[in-house]
């Protein structure tokens, strides 16, 4: 996981301004795909953001896998950047795993309140499917669906 982080900050180290970082994000925004209609149930709906934001995850063996959507493209970037470094990972790796980076890249001081808000509610909910599958993968289940 170090390594994708790195990626991610030398990606926006590049930008030296907060609008091409923010450009960045959008590209980011999408290139993600989409999340099938039927899997945008509110069940999967990231409750505290101010857009709308699906967070879907599954464990194959021993890891998390995250796809998400949001109808926002800037919090699709957001959600996407979070998929890319935390996405494919033991569930161990992610809760050892803070989102510093976040900081790193400059993100987090560009941020409206809500969207700050928003932010912090998709961190919880990625390390809250972690933990829940943490447990699974400490009982030996290796896969599983929410």
């Amino acid at each position: 996981m170090n390594d994708k982080i790195d990626q991610v900050i030398a990606r926006f180290d590049a930008h030296k301004d907060w609008e091409d970082k923010y450009r960045e994000l959008i590209k980011i925004g999408k290139s993600l795909t989409p999340m099938n209609e039927d899997a945008k149930d509110s069940k999967f709906e990231i409750k505290g953001c101010q857009s709308k934001v699906w967070l879907k995850p599954n464990l194959k063996n021993c890891k998390v896998n995250l796809i998400a959507d949001s109808d926002a493209i800037l919090v699709k970037g957001i959600i996407g950047l979070l998929i890319e470094v935390y996405s494919d990972s033991t569930p161990e790796e992610i809760l050892k795993t803070p989102p510093e980076f976040l900081q790193k890249i400059g993100i987090t001081e560009h941020l409206s309140m809500n969207r700050s808000n928003g932010l912090a509610a998709m961190v919880k909910q990625i390390q809250m499917y972690a933990t829940l599958f943490n447990t699974l993968v400490q009982k030996g289940i290796k896969d599983a669906d929410l």
